[in-house]
């Protein structure tokens, strides 16, 4: 059973330097209350891994939207992502030196971290070959088979992996909301401790089984507090 803690508690479980896998996609799906207390904490040299680094500003009002807030602090020192556009200050760090940037195609980052969660070697696509994506550090080497190229990425695991969900019970079961979904199933697969925010706490048995996405045994903390 997972452990229930505050939005502040389950940001101090993440030590500086760690590495964390944050759901979401351009912000929908970040554990918006979490990243916020991890950012009034100043955790600082993370290894991010994440689809993007959302936008300075977002749909709350916020002036830095969900990971952006991290992004802003300088708390990052290195980043896994697929895109960044959105967020221009990912380029002024990256170009100042004081962030490095891994840029992964989109389909490989999933499958790299599906790969991690499901203990497999690696992955092989066509993607990337012959493009700068040859000389990261993910991947292993290039290989030929039946006569064409294809790159042997190395699976992604983390410290950590940071997720929001809907509807979470009390055994840690969760149910996503549309496409909230995104990347947070497969990187609750792919770390040694998994927190999910939670919109709202329901009790055991609430959510049909064939909508629970991603199952319990894999939560190890749910971060919720009650609105007053």
């Amino acid at each position: 059973m997972p452990k229930f803690v505050s939005y502040e508690e389950a940001a101090s479980l993440i030590p500086s330097g760690a590495s964390v896998m944050f759901g979401g996609f351009m912000g929908c799906g970040n554990a918006h209350r979490v990243i916020a207390a991890l950012a009034r904490l100043g955790t600082s040299g993370l290894t991010m891994i994440s689809n993007d680094c959302a936008m300075p500003n977002g749909p709350d009002g916020d002036d830095f939207y969900g990971v952006a807030k991290l992004i802003h602090n300088h708390q990052v020192s290195k980043l896994y992502a697929t895109h960044v556009g959105l967020n221009p200050e990912v380029a002024t760090q990256m170009n100042d030196g004081s962030l490095e940037v891994v840029l992964i195609p989109q389909g490989s980052l999933v499958e790299m971290i599906r790969a991690g969660g499901a203990g497999l070697g690696g992955v092989l696509t066509p993607t990337g070959v012959g493009t700068i994506v040859e000389d990261g550090d993910h991947v292993h080497s290039k290989v030929n088979i039946d006569g064409r190229d294809y790159l042997l990425e190395r699976p992604i695991r983390a410290d950590f992996s940071l997720v929001s969900g809907c509807n979470v019970d009390r055994a840690g079961n969760i149910w996503y909301k549309g496409t909230t979904r995104n990347f947070s199933e497969v990187m609750a697969t792919a770390a040694d401790q998994v927190i999910v925010e939670a919109e709202h706490v329901v009790e055991i048995g609430t959510i049909p089984p064939e909508d629970i996405v991603t199952p319990g045994i894999l939560v190890t903390y749910v971060a919720y507090e009650e609105e007053s």
